[in-house]
């Protein structure tokens, strides 16, 4: 039967395979130009269904069954299922954590150790602080980052300079905060979990940011920057909004402590959750009450803030205008968007890889990158490319990462080698696109051009080059059946 099935089927070409691939390319190009910043509220991810109906005729031709097809399409939605789940406890997660005043917290001894002599350097980790606890870059740039540029032009430095601290540190967030959509999305294209991922990444970014961090303590010695800075409102803005304790951490400290214990992802997350419940009834009682919208804090109003900010929008108001909208969080709800584009992300992938255009593909790749350096090199390109084409970070992720993931494995590599070179590659370069909507999006909020602060987004352009240093020299590199 089997000997019938694949003697009735025609073998790919090349050219059919990367039918579907230059379609979707196209079109995606068109749907971002059009849509911009809104492209992921859902167009997208109707051209990546269009893109798999593409590959479906493709197979039909070929004649592939459509059963098998469909088969192979619902296993990939099957085996993405434990990165959804992620996903959504994530946006719980924050929900809670922002009720619970842990990531004001975590902003509020950001700014405390921002001085004029350390201005730049102070920058970045004020940035990667606030990135790390919101696991947004966009955010970071919207509130604090305005308020870092509004504070370093008054000390009379390039904007390009301190624009560029800003980003480094906004993407060092977005890159490792579990809150992050790319920091979740990259290991569930590549097919592996999100925790393992986090800590792979550390062996290539910790460098990187170190290397940064010391370009930015130069820069600031070499400007030497006058005046002083007034965070003193922004302080107070924050105290009267929330109640402010070094307890706070204990939750975040809780949950690193589990992930270094190798717990399970799910598990952590929902206990990091449930203690920000916890942490939010003992020293936010005034917040939940204002979420819940009600008159006395009494357990329905409780329950009801609660649930309001583990599942969808809250936003809570401060004295300060600008905090606002650091001072909102979407719960589940907010992670939709990413589960739509997963689910719509493994209908393009089953359907390419059921009718062999992944396998094609790929072996295509490793022959012409025959080394582990050239897979590496080439996954890096292909990035590069998407954020430029696209003007897309998450397709940046999404389209490499289902079309190499086949070549890491038949050279042998991890998942984690993938979603890792998807980060440093896909991730922190979309912002260095001026036609990106990152690029555009952190040029228009901070007020100052891409090609400005291009220059001096030091962790953004080094990443790929020392995750290409470490594929040159074998540096981490994990097999799929031991560790390098």
């Amino acid at each position: 039967m089997k000997k019938e099935k694949e003697k009735s089927e025609k073998k790919i070409t090349l050219f059919q395979a990367l039918i579907p691939v230059i379609i979707l390319v196209g079109l995606l190009a068109v749907n971002v130009f059009i849509f911009r910043d809104d492209a992921l509220s859902g167009t997208n991810q109707y051209i990546l269904l269009i893109g798999g109906a593409v590959a479906t005729i493709v197979g039909l031709y070929n004649r592939i069954s459509y059963d098998s097809i469909i088969l192979q399409i619902t296993n990939n939605v099957r085996d993405t299922s434990k990165a959804i789940f992620i996903l959504l406890l994530v946006g719980a997660l924050s929900g809670t954590w922002l009720l619970s005043g842990i990531i004001p917290n975590m902003i509020y001894y950001g700014l405390k150790i921002l001085h004029p002599s350390i201005f730049l350097p102070a920058c970045l980790i004020i940035c990667s602080i606030i990135s790390i606890a919101t696991g947004s870059s966009w955010t970071t740039s919207a509130t604090v980052g305005i308020a870092l540029v509004g504070i370093g032009n008054a000390l009379g430095l390039p904007l390009g300079i301190v624009g560029g601290a800003v980003i480094s540190g906004a993407y060092f967030g977005d890159k490792l905060s579990p809150l992050s959509d790319t920091t979740n999305l990259a290991p569930a294209m590549a097919g592996t979990d999100l925790f393992t991922h986090i800590r792979y990444m550390l062996y290539t970014t910790i460098p990187t940011y170190i290397v940064t961090l010391l370009l930015f303590v130069v820069l600031g010695v070499l400007y030497d920057a006058k005046g002083e800075t007034d965070t003193a409102e922004t302080l107070t803005a924050i105290a009267d909004t929330f109640t402010i304790s070094p307890w706070l951490f204990l939750v975040p400290a809780f949950v690193i402590f589990l992930i270094v214990k190798k717990i399970q992802p799910i598990a952590a997350l929902l206990l990091g959750g449930l203690l920000g419940v916890v942490f939010a009834l003992v020293f936010q009682p005034e917040v939940i009450l204002f979420v819940s919208g009600g008159k006395e804090l009494n357990f329905y109003n409780a329950y009801k803030g609660i649930m309001l900010a583990l599942t969808t929008d809250i936003k809570i108001i401060s004295p300060v205008e600008s905090l606002n909208h650091l001072f909102e969080a979407g719960g589940m709800a907010s992670m939709l968007n990413t589960v739509w584009l997963i689910l719509c992300a493994m209908f393009f992938g089953g359907a390419m890889e059921a009718i062999g255009a992944l396998q094609k593909i790929a072996a295509a790749l490793l022959r012409l990158a025959d080394s582990i350096f050239g897979l590496f090199a080439s996954t890096v390109a292909s990035c590069l490319a998407v954020n430029i084409v696209t003007s897309d970070q998450y397709l940046s992720i999404v389209v490499p990462g289902k079309m190499f993931s086949e070549a890491y494995k038949i050279k042998g590599l991890a998942p984690e080698n993938l979603s890792r070179t998807l980060e440093d590659s896909g991730t922190v370069t979309s912002v260095l696109v001026p036609w990106n909507t990152c690029g555009a999006y952190h040029a228009g909020v901070l007020g100052v051009p891409t090609l400005s602060y291009l220059p001096y987004a030091f962790f953004n352009y080094l990443s790929p080059f020392v995750t290409l240093l470490y594929a040159a020299l074998n540096i981490k590199l994990r097999r799929l059946n031991h560790f390098n």
